[in-house]
């Protein structure tokens, strides 16, 4: 009876898992050495089926291949860009609270979709430093200094609130865009869950957790949703499309991170990144006022 060669390998072992396969399929096997690999022969009419079954065992016990992981060398400090995000939005509260230097600062600030659309662009980063009153202004100290001092762990506190500015502005226009015209709203939550979204974009894309099987690939992407969910969609006054759109922008801005992961240790970086933050912020002011 003719004899055909259905495996081989260097590994006997290999050759042995797979002639039980084949013992428990009814499929008439031996194994055999073949020039210093271990062989497994079949008779010719079982040498189809043999093929098949050897190959759908193979698929079922592939292990996948993990990608690989960026790497983050070290844990930043957080604090430096908490301190500078609380001052900012006490001392923009205060001089808006006072009308300082006569000026309507709420009426110049604030999101106004029409205005947005007629070219005041600052609006979609000054609304971000303005409050409605002090349990508004104190809700998004800190649920902003939780998660973006997290995210200054993670990439800087200067990259990481500058990643905030440009994507809770870009939250802002976003949401601008895809409500009604005459839209008016106020407040730092979008900045807040644009870096809710950064935290869970770079954990996710950077693979920081367990990651080989999907349930817990989607776990970053899945806790973000969630604190989303639980702190960003209250009563009837609550703004859900900027918060829907600081989130999304916020975590478009973590995936791109992750590529950028390996330069972001830079103390001058980290510098340079938190003066710009600031300096953006200053300039939307200075913008506001030009015309004023």
């Amino acid at each position: 009876m003719e004899a055909v060669l259905v495996f081989d390998s260097v590994d006997p072992r290999a050759a042995s898992d797979r002639a039980l396969v084949l013992h428990s399929l009814d499929i008439p096997c031996e194994v055999v050495r073949v020039e210093g690999r271990t062989a497994l022969a079949v008779p010719a009419e079982f040498a189809e089926r043999a093929r098949f079954e050897i190959w759908q065992y193979d698929q079922e016990n592939r292990q996948p291949r993990p990608r690989p992981r960026v790497t983050v060398h070290e844990y930043h400090n957080g604090l430096p860009g908490v301190f500078v995000y609380v001052l900012i939005l006490c001392v923009a509260g205060w001089l808006a609270g006072r009308s300082a230097f006569g000026l309507d600062w709420l009426g110049r600030g604030r999101v106004d979709g029409e205005l947005i659309r007629a070219g005041e662009w600052w609006r979609t980063l000054t609304a971000m430093t303005l409050h409605g009153g002090v349990g508004h202004l104190l809700g998004n100290i800190g649920f902003g200094a939780l998660f973006g001092g997290l995210a200054g762990r993670l990439v800087g506190s200067g990259i990481a609130w500058l990643g905030i500015v440009l994507a809770g502005a870009a939250g802002n226009a976003l949401n601008t865009l895809l409500l009604e015209s005459a839209h008016r709203s106020l407040g730092a939550s979008t900045a807040v869950f644009a870096a809710l979204g950064l935290l869970a974009g770079f954990v996710w894309r950077a693979r920081l957790m367990a990651q080989d099987r999907w349930p817990y690939r989607l776990g970053p992407i899945v806790g973000g949703i969630a604190l989303l969910a639980y702190t960003g969609t209250g009563d009837a006054e609550t703004d859900i499309g900027a918060h829907l759109s600081g989130f999304a922008c916020g975590f478009v801005a973590g995936g791109v991170l992750t590529f950028l992961a390996e330069h972001l240790g830079g103390a001058r970086l980290q510098a340079i990144c938190g003066a710009l933050a600031v300096a953006i912020v200053v300039v939307a002011w200075t913008a506001a006022f030009a015309g004023a």
